[in-house]
């Protein structure tokens, strides 16, 4: 059956403050400006410069005040008005040329008031000749005072214009205030501003210099990015465009570095714009309407029947459930978005329509959710809503029987079974359960009290996400938006068995939004740090059993999704490498000895390591720190092993000093391993203290003389009292002492020598005396050749005369 277009009326403006000064300024001024509140109650609207009295009118709907303005002849009345987003109450600013900017509000006290007065562009003489409002932000072109750049002739005057855009900030009186100014584009030409929910675009007008006029620009608020479009070419190129970051544009110099775009081309020859959530509509003389994305791609929507009469001829255009509407005169055009093809026509009582901006999700009344999924029409007649409604005759299936249709579709999928399964099947069958439970809750024989108590945390998600993903389709906060849903589908995910589908889409979450993943992990693990700078934790044992539980034998994981804990090892790495050891850590300490292990029985530090990649191909800094942080005896020794290699003699000394008490093996075992290094070469003395302290307290001095001992290098030639120039140092007797006395007792032993070589350390430190010296005698070197060697050139030996 084909659906058909339908008109509803919703209001016929009675119900509506100032109901007939409203008709009247709809039914006597065709050139009005009309602006629909965000919650679709407020009306505004104004009337062009040299109408009569009021020039400013304010309508609500249901309980509030109105507002009328209306400003003398010598006291031109606002460019133009537009409401503010704020759900607390209603707000508006009102822009005048002079770049003047006024934020009144209702709802405390009777009537509206001014809340803010302030100037745009203040001290340099600028004229405003355009607004809009995008979401949270306030951005006009403005055109700057003669001479004001330095330009001179008349290209320059053609450039003479900048975009300007100030934050709308809460503040005290719950109405968003202005922030401060910043500059978009300079040397720009006059540009129209149009807003959607989440764009702006930068339209060229009638004064728009001709060799520009061809260029649109649409900017992304969300994403920090301006792209620039030729609809006649197929051209878009995008640049970075953050206030936040501070950026700015010269327009010319914007052009220069995008190629292709300055080709001499006509001016866009457009009727009519307007800005949808799919990007921007545009009506041409000949009625062909065009959707330019806001990728910068440009494609035909379709033709209407008519084409608009002249450039004064009224025309509107909307868009709902893939259906483009047109008004033009009294004419009512639906078209398919895909096909372009006609759906209806309708011709309207009134060539004097205005259509409206549908309310901003999550704002409507309940009353107003009816009008959900369709345009509204607003004319002196009332207020319409333009929408499909379904054929007559067609009966929808009742709840019970949608159950078990879709029961019967999944069970036939899992099923192996030739025979088809049927619905009757499974009301009659007492195998299926499941179906006939929930067929007997939407019958009502489960009280809705009950029902609702047993759902309420999951009616509560439910539309909290339903909240979240309205704001995403409308644009707010587009960022945050995907971050907060990321966050909730990953906290949704831990609840389950992370098992096949649940475990894929876990995988998928992290590789497209890691960040707003881990920061929900976060929460969950209720990771924080302590006085120390280590890290903890205080989850239930549960959630930790989920993020380190492995694959179980025979249900390995499909190539390329990972388990929780090597997920998390691998976003770790993308995002802050340096908190990868002190993570794994803590699990190791949360998991226990058990934990984690999977099939392959790895420890955890094997499986984080296994994350960076194959052996050899692994950042050696964080292997380093992941072996260091293990606890496990082989991974240590590797680790001091890598230190050793790298000669970084007070780090691996450290790590050996880091073992408490309870691992006297592995210690002994790094002081061993230093020790050798010690014996043979010179690199460790400085660090003699360090490893005094390293030396095991049962360790004898015998020991100690025998490890060394081993550890010497080989001597191949006979001993010299001194290296050969170039060689090592050798280890002296001057060097043990301090090792010798770290492995003797404390104070001379009182019973029988326990060592050999214990007396060294218990001398008494007095040396002999000295022998008495006769007259010196000076030995030349000539008459004792063989002491040439041991000689500097020019100097002789003295040596005590015995004779």
């Amino acid at each position: 059956m084909k659906r058909a277009g339908t008109l509803r009326l919703l209001s016929d403006l009675s119900d509506f403050s100032g109901a007939a000064r409203l008709r009247e300024l709809l039914a006597g001024d065709p050139a009005v400006r009309v602006r629909c509140s965000p919650d679709g109650r407020h009306l505004l609207l104004l009337r062009p410069p040299g109408a009569p009295a009021p020039q400013l009118l304010v309508a609500v709907r249901g309980p509030g005040a109105d507002l009328e303005r209306a400003w003398p002849a010598g006291q031109p009345p606002p460019l133009d008005a537009f409401f503010l987003p704020g759900p607390a109450r209603p707000a508006l600013v009102l822009i005048w040329e002079s770049g003047l900017a006024e934020v009144w509000g209702a709802g405390v006290g009777p009537g509206w008031r001014l809340l803010q007065s302030t100037e745009l562009c203040p001290n340099t003489g600028a004229r405003v000749v355009a607004v809009a409002v995008p979401r949270g932000r306030l951005v006009w072109c403005e055109e700057c005072q003669a001479g004001a750049e330095g330009w001179l002739g008349p290209p320059a005057a053609s450039f003479s214009h900048r975009v300007c855009v100030r934050t709308l900030e809460p503040s005290g009186e719950a109405v968003p205030t202005l922030g401060r100014t910043h500059i978009l584009l300079h040397h720009c030409p006059r540009f129209g501003l149009m807003a959607s929910r989440r764009d702006l675009f930068l339209v060229p007008t009638a004064t728009t210099w001709p060799g520009v006029a061809h260029i649109l620009l649409f900017w992304s608020p969300g994403k920090g990015k301006v792209m620039v479009s030729v609809p006649c070419l197929g051209l878009a190129h995008s640049k970075s465009l953050n206030p936040g970051r501070g950026d700015t544009w010269d327009f010319r110099i914007l052009l220069r570095g995008l190629p292709g775009l300055l080709s001499p081309r006509q001016p866009l020859a457009v009727h009519t714009w307007a800005p949808t959530p799919q990007g921007l509509l545009l009506l041409d003389f000949r009625g062909t309407v065009s959707l330019v994305h806001s990728h910068g791609g440009t494609r035909p929507v379709g033709t209407l029947h008519e084409a608009p009469v002249g450039p004064q001829g009224s025309a509107a255009l909307g868009t709902f459930h893939s259906t483009l509407a047109c008004v033009l005169g009294s004419t009512l055009e639906l078209l398919d978005m895909g096909s372009g093809q006609l759906l209806e026509r309708k011709v309207l009582s009134t060539d004097r329509v205005h259509l409206l901006e549908p309310p901003a999700p999550g704002l409507e009344d309940e009353e107003k959710l009816e009008a959900r999924g369709g345009l509204r029409l607003l004319s002196a007649v009332g207020l319409f809503r333009v929408g499909w409604e379904a054929p007559q005759g067609l009966e929808l299936p009742s709840a019970e029987d949608l159950v078990f249709e879709e029961a019967c579709e999944y069970y036939q999928r899992r099923s192996l079974r030739g025979t088809q399964l049927t619905p009757e099947e499974l009301r009659h069958n007492s195998i299926f359960r499941a179906p006939q439970a929930l067929a007997s809750i939407l019958q009502g024989h489960l009280p809705p009290s009950t029902l609702l108590t047993t759902l309420r945390a999951e009616l509560r998600d439910y539309r909290g996400l339903e909240q979240l993903k309205a704001r995403l389709v409308a644009g707010d906060d587009e960022e945050a938006g995907w971050t907060e849903l990321a966050e909730q589908e990953v906290a949704r995910l831990l609840r389950t068995e992370l098992m096949g589908d649940q475990l894929a889409q876990l995988n998928t979450i992290f590789q497209a939004l890691p960040t707003a993943a881990w920061g929900a992990i976060h929460r969950a693990l209720q990771l924080q740090t302590d006085r120390d700078g280590k890290l903890r934790s205080q989850a239930p044992p549960d959630v930790w059993r989920k993020v380190l539980g492995g694959t179980a034998a025979g249900k390995e994981p499909p190539d390329g999704v990972l388990p929780p804990f090597e997920l998390l090892c691998q976003c770790l790495c993308r995002l802050e490498p340096r908190w990868l050891p002190p993570f794994v850590e803590l699990a190791q300490q949360q998991g226990g000895p058990g934990w984690g292990a999977g099939a392959t029985g790895l420890p955890l530090y094997r499986r984080a390591l296994a994350v960076l990649g194959e052996e050899g191909a692994r950042p050696e800094a964080l292997e380093l720190e992941l072996l260091l942080s293990s606890g496990r005896p082989k991974a240590m020794l590797q680790a001091v092993g890598q230190l050793v290699q790298k000669e970084q003699w007070e780090r691996a000394l450290e790590a050996g000093l880091a073992l408490g008490p309870s691992s006297p093996l592995l210690r002994s075992e790094i002081f061993k391993l230093l020790l050798a290094e010690f014996a043979r070469h010179r690199r460790l003395d400085t660090h003699l203290p360090l490893l005094c302290r390293l030396c095991p307290p049962d360790l004898a001095p015998a020991e100690l003389l025998l490890l060394l001992r081993a550890y010497l290098p080989d001597e191949g030639g006979p001993s010299t009292p001194f290296p050969e120039p170039g060689a090592e140092p050798t280890l002296t007797v001057g060097l043990l002492r301090a090792l010798l006395e770290q492995t003797g007792t404390q104070g001379r032993p009182s019973g029988p020598v326990l060592s050999l070589y214990e007396d060294i350390l218990w001398d008494p430190g007095t040396p002999p005396p000295t022998p008495p010296r006769g007259p010196m005698t000076t030995l030349q070197t000539a008459d004792h050749p063989g002491l040439e060697a041991w000689a500097p050139s020019g100097q002789g030996f003295c040596v005590t005369d015995t004779s």
